[in-house]
């Protein structure tokens, strides 16, 4: 194949436009710095492209979900567990589902928003329990930044003074809807902590941005910018700088090399044209995903990296984790027949469970915590599929339309979002024998939850179940047996995978330094969820984003001083 080789060098080249990605190319081009963005997929605006007022009808599937858009048609994100001519491979005896996103922005197009804080105790939780190993910062050394990011972005939430969920700046949080106050009284009368959420959606206008609207479709691309993904409020400022150019349809192959062992660009395949590009840039940030990033690394070999960039430990691609969950719902009587009304809210929760639990008394070592979800929401492709585990019959007809109008809104679900233990059987890998339609090496899966995730997980169906009893419902599913995992969704089903290119201060242990340069390679620096030491019970975006402007800024400062 020919190579097509670019002659001009920019200050930085980074990989991936999500959260990582996005924020770095917002700080570094603010600094001056001449940024060149690699995007695998096509360009994307949540103006002109999302589906947010777009009615089941519109669809002859009635938004039924495609092999690209596995959470719905109208799904902001294109992208999947499964894509075509992209395939990767699982180790036998493993179940690893892994999700990537193709398109400007990533993930954020569609994640749920709910921004937690990692805690004090979750940057040392070997300190606390012996397991697994601290991180080299502190949560003292992020907060400047979560606070940053917290002014920049929007978050709502109130201030609760729990030592291990950090409050922030938070925007006016909205009012419980019904469902979620019945919760709520449920789970103070079991005292389960229950408190507003914490979303990275907008319920006062913020920096150019408008409010909320409430039209409860915010996983399908916000028209108006009031919630977080990095189209809306990283890559515009970025742009307005001059400093940034985007390159979509861009599929990274490897990291480029000198002599001297300093990364000197990146090589990519263009998708549309299929022919190989190399750009050059001074310096180099992946943020293409925890997993794509370390598939690029141990892609990248040469004659001083045998085993891969930055791999000289050989830890790249070790410690995968993904958070633990699994979802209960439950039938509630005393909500059959409710009365239509406007129960207006956000495309999400406005109330939820953080860990309220000391595991020291438990038989696993880390915590949950607990999402909720119920209401009388648009109703989408699938609604009240298994209407026969609450009229106990199904039906045909005018009698089962009746039911469905009698047992809709009655139903309410409580997912769990927990911490996993990084163990050594968690890993992924270059698969020797398959490649993608570009040619690029796959990667291959190895995974192992523990006794310690199962133990968990059965922690969190009995919570949920009784949650549900106590709010006088019933549950809507059997409790899963020991054999089945207690219901534990698969690795990689969360999307929150983490760790494969984890943060140290010993380079035989790690593949980064505390600020997310490469040991090996001074010039080389990682920006999404790879350096991550441990996964801890919240979601990681919020957390990826300040590790993202922190390194960010550290790259700045350094390329002042002219040491990168």
């Amino acid at each position: 194949m020919q190579i097509i080789r670019q002659p001009k060098v920019y200050d930085v080249c980074i990989v991936g436009s999500g959260a990582g990605g996005g924020m770095a190319a917002k700080v570094l081009a603010e600094a001056g710095a001449e940024v060149l963005l690699l995007e695998a997929g096509p360009l994307w605006d949540s103006e002109k492209d999302s589906k947010m007022m777009a009615w089941p009808y519109d669809s002859p599937r009635r938004g039924a979900s495609t092999p690209t858009k596995p959470f719905g048609e109208f799904d902001g994100c294109i992208g999947g567990w499964e894509i075509e001519g992209e395939p990767y491979t699982q180790a036998p005896g493993t179940t690893f589902d892994w999700w990537r996103a193709r398109m400007l922005g990533g993930r954020t197009n569609h994640w749920g928003r709910i921004s937690l804080r990692f805690g004090p105790y979750d940057f040392k939780r070997r300190s606390i329990d012996g397991l697994g190993d601290d991180w080299p910062i502190s949560y003292d050394d992020l907060k400047p930044y979560y606070d940053k990011v917290d002014a920049l972005v929007g978050i709502f939430g109130t201030k609760e003074g729990l030592p291990n969920e950090p409050d922030g700046v938070f925007l006016p949080p909205p009012k419980p809807r019904c469902y979620e106050l019945m919760i709520k009284q449920a789970a103070d009368k079991l005292k389960i902590t229950c408190i507003p959420s914490r979303l990275s959606i907008l319920t006062r206008p913020l920096n150019g941005r408008a409010a909320c609207h409430y039209c409860g479709q915010c996983g399908r691309g916000c028209a108006t910018h009031s919630n977080f993904s990095s189209p809306s409020v990283l890559l515009p400022p970025a742009l307005a700088t001059g400093k940034l150019k985007i390159q979509p349809n861009a599929m990274a192959r490897e990291v480029l090399t000198d002599e001297n062992g300093l990364a000197t660009g990146v090589s990519y395949v263009n998708t549309q044209d299929r022919r190989e590009y190399e750009v050059r840039a001074r310096i180099v940030v992946l943020a293409a995903s925890a997993c794509e990033s370390a598939r690029l690394l141990l892609n990248s070999k040469s004659p001083r990296f045998p085993n891969g960039v930055a791999n000289g430990s050989g830890v790249v691609g070790k410690y995968l984790t993904d958070s633990t969950g699994l979802s209960v719902g439950g039938y509630m009587p005393k909500m059959a027949n409710s009365v239509p009304h406007n129960e207006d809210g956000i495309g999400g929760m406005h109330l939820y469970m953080p860990w309220w639990l000391d595991n020291k008394k438990l038989d696993f070592p880390r915590g949950y915590h607990i999402e909720i979800g119920g209401g009388r929401h648009q109703p989408g492709y699938g609604i009240l599929g298994g209407i026969e585990r609450m009229n106990g019959t199904g039906g045909y007809g005018k009698t089962l339309k009746d039911d469905y109008r009698k047992y809709y809104a009655s139903t309410v679900s409580f997912s769990g979002r927990g911490e996993m233990v990084p163990n050594e059987n968690c890993y992924c890998e270059i698969d020797p024998r398959v490649v993608d339609t570009y040619g690029i090496p796959v990667l291959r899966f190895h995974w192992k939850f523990t006794d310690y995730e199962y133990k968990q997980a059965k922690h969190m169906q009995d919570t949920f179940r009784e949650i549900i009893h106590e709010m006088g419902g019933t549950p809507t599913s059997q409790m899963p047996s020991p054999e089945q995992g207690y219901g534990i969704a698969a690795g990689g089903r969360i999307i929150h995978e983490a760790g494969t290119t984890r943060m140290g201060d010993d380079p035989k242990a790690s593949v980064v330094n505390k600020y997310c340069q490469a040991h090996e390679v001074k010039n080389l620096f990682i920006a999404d969820g790879g350096p991550f030491v441990s996964n801890a019970d919240k979601n990681i975006t919020w957390s990826i984003l300040a590790l993202s402007m922190r390194t960010s800024e550290y790259i700045a400062q350094e390329r002042g001083r002219g040491t990168i």
